[in-house]
């Protein structure tokens, strides 16, 4: 198993390596992986102290193979430590219901390895951190002030999104900054009605000057592989606190890219909510905040974009409906001719199935421009208490030509399904 990693995550990982080791055992560990809904490319992961125990590992390598039909085969795989000490790797292809994959893990000199490369790498410029896989750009999340246009109000300016976000085919899907609506930053997601000690604050509508969020620093970068991504910490700032300004809500994002193929991207985006607010802050119903919003390139209107829904809810229909899944697609200039988005919500998310803002199909003076989000409060208020913490888990399937309801609902699965992991006693150390 190769595994990259910026300067921020090697000493985590040399930290850990240390606590197990397989130098006196060179037998495979064998495990099993029992699907139980259709799914396709699943990214899971297994304890590694589930596997190996508490064995010393120095100087050698783990490497995963997939027990087929035809033989072995070499499987891309990667160590997280972050949090848990887990070992990262994808369920290629569709997966049927109720069926067994069958793996192998061993060890092996580095020298025998054969050589994999993930493609998905980091680069920074003085504004944006960008990810691409081998040579093409894939998403850029803009940590510098991005100030609006000349003669609009300073008040629109913020950091902290993802703008552009490419297609596979290299069309660009998010709009920043647009017009009729210079507070829509591309992919992001603030809260618009909130309170604060009986005082409204709104950290959506910039042009109003009572709050904004801005990017406060990056947590880590990981480059391996299975996944590439960054977390980096956002600070939610309310301006209308006595004294100077204060920090309303500390949001950690998580955004993680699997390496899977070059056809679609999968792009996971987990956010982290806490309040250092002694008496909280209250994110009060309403049709617009947090989730995951998306405002959609210009080319995209009401007349050469659509929406479908898990529930089989379309533009005319889905705003302030439940779904657990949403297609955002239109026309665009790949070969394909249509580029577009999966929005997948987690089961563990609040008000999950999730309520959604889909913009009517009448929208800005008629164009139908297209807007979407899923919005965590829509029905019922929120309560964010200090000392908690506060997760919700998006992730995008990002594509060129179509997705039908069925391959959808594959890649829900794969999101929403915790596979059972069955290890070979007799190997297990």
């Amino acid at each position: 198993m190769k595994r990259k990693t910026s300067n921020l995550s090697k000493g985590i990982l040399l930290t850990y390596m240390w606590i197990f080791s397989l130098s006196a055992y060179n037998q495979p560990i064998n495990f099993t992986i029992h699907i139980k809904e259709r799914c396709i490319d699943m990214p899971v992961s297994v304890s590694v102290n589930d596997l190996v125990g508490n064995i010393n590992i120095d100087h050698e390598t783990l490497t995963l193979y997939e027990i087929t039909a035809s033989g072995e085969k070499i499987i891309h795989s990667q160590l997280e430590s972050d949090y848990s000490s887990r070992l990262w790797f994808i369920l290629e292809g569709i997966s049927a219901k109720n069926s067994t994959r069958k793996f192998s893990l061993k060890i092996q000199e580095q020298d025998s390895l054969n050589k994999l490369d993930t493609g998905i790498l980091i680069h920074k410029s003085g504004e944006n951190l960008t990810l691409d896989r081998k040579g093409k750009q894939i998403l850029s999340y803009r940590f510098s002030t991005m100030y609006p246009p000349e003669g609009v109000s300073p008040l629109f300016k913020r950091s902290g999104f993802i703008h552009p976000l490419w297609s596979p085919g290299g069309e660009i899907l998010t709009r920043v900054q647009a017009p009729d609506h210079y507070h829509h930053y591309g992919i992001w997601g603030p809260w618009t009605l909130t309170h604060i000690d009986n005082r409204k604050v709104d950290f959506w509508n910039l042009y109003e000057g009572e709050g904004t969020v801005q990017f406060a620093g990056f947590l880590s970068e990981t480059v391996g592989d299975v996944f590439s991504g960054f977390r980096a910490l956002q600070q939610h700032i309310d301006f209308g606190a006595k004294g100077e300004d204060q920090i309303a809500i500390n949001e950690t994002l998580d955004v993680r890219i699997w390496n899977i193929n070059e056809k679609v991207r999968v792009i996971d985006y987990t956010t982290i909510l806490n309040t250092p607010l002694s008496d909280g802050i209250m994110l009060d119903a309403y049709r617009y905040g947090g989730g995951i919003g998306f405002r959609a390139t210009e080319k995209w209107t009401k007349d050469n974009s659509t929406v479908l829904t898990s529930e089989g809810k379309t533009r005319i229909d889905a705003d302030g409906s439940n779904a657990r899944w949403c297609i955002v697609e239109g026309e665009s200039d790949v070969v394909e001719g249509r580029s577009g988005i999966l929005f997948l919500s987690h089961p563990s998310n609040r008000a999950h199935p999730e309520p959604m803002r889909v913009w009517p199909i009448d929208a800005n003076g008629g164009r139908g421009d297209m807007y979407f989000e899923f919005t965590p409060i829509r029905h019922k208020s929120w309560e964010l208490k200090k000392g908690n913490s506060y997760v919700l888990k998006y992730r995008m399937i990002v594509f060129d030509g179509k997705i039908d309801k069925e391959t959808a609902e594959m890649y829900w699965n794969s999101f929403s399904g915790i596979p059972d992991i069955q290890i070979n006693q007799k190997n297990k150390l």
